[in-house]
């Protein structure tokens, strides 16, 4: 588990799975990221528990230390397409402007540096989305290349790991 100031991270699970095609049903969530059936959440989120038992990474729940429970999902997800591990996140709508995805993105990142022997991190970020954009920027992630992933246009920004102290 990583905790911030205000949340705290944890591996999903297949427990999650309501609240992942919850977040994932918001039509202003998935206009980038897409919607997911009941089925298609328990393959994904199988797929994530996997991920945390091969690879030691994957994406967490992101939950409020206040009590406001779910809002949402970060972690570093390896894609074989790519041969790349990308921070990835996605919140609820109703948290968004609160600074709650760049809180999580930062803990998350400064935890895969800390953990994994990664060089850098990718994060694939459609053109039209510039709220995100400006989240890889706030951490530090510049763009690397232009990729179709997954039948969609997206930048790969990335962010090379910070040098040994």
């Amino acid at each position: 588990m990583i905790e911030t100031e205000r949340l705290l991270l944890r591996p999903l699970t297949m427990d999650d799975v309501d609240a992942f095609v919850a977040l994932h049903a918001d039509e202003r969530v998935n206009r980038f990221v897409g919607a997911y059936s009941r089925e298609q959440a328990r393959e994904r989120l199988a797929a994530v528990e996997r991920q945390w038992a091969e690879r030691g990474h994957g994406l967490c729940a992101v939950e409020l230390k206040d009590g406001g429970g779910f809002i949402g999902r970060v972690g570093l997800n390896y894609w074989a397409e790519l041969d790349e591990v990308e921070l990835g996140w996605t919140l609820a709508a109703e948290s968004w402007g609160r600074g709650y995805a760049t809180e999580a993105a930062r803990a998350c990142l400064e935890w895969g540096f800390a953990t994994l022997a990664e060089e850098y991190f990718i994060a694939l970020i459609r053109p039209a989305n510039t709220a995100s954009a400006r989240v890889a920027e706030r951490l530090g992630f510049a763009p690397r290349r232009e990729e179709t992933f997954m039948g969609n246009r997206v930048t790969v920004y990335a962010v090379d790991a910070p040098p040994p102290a």
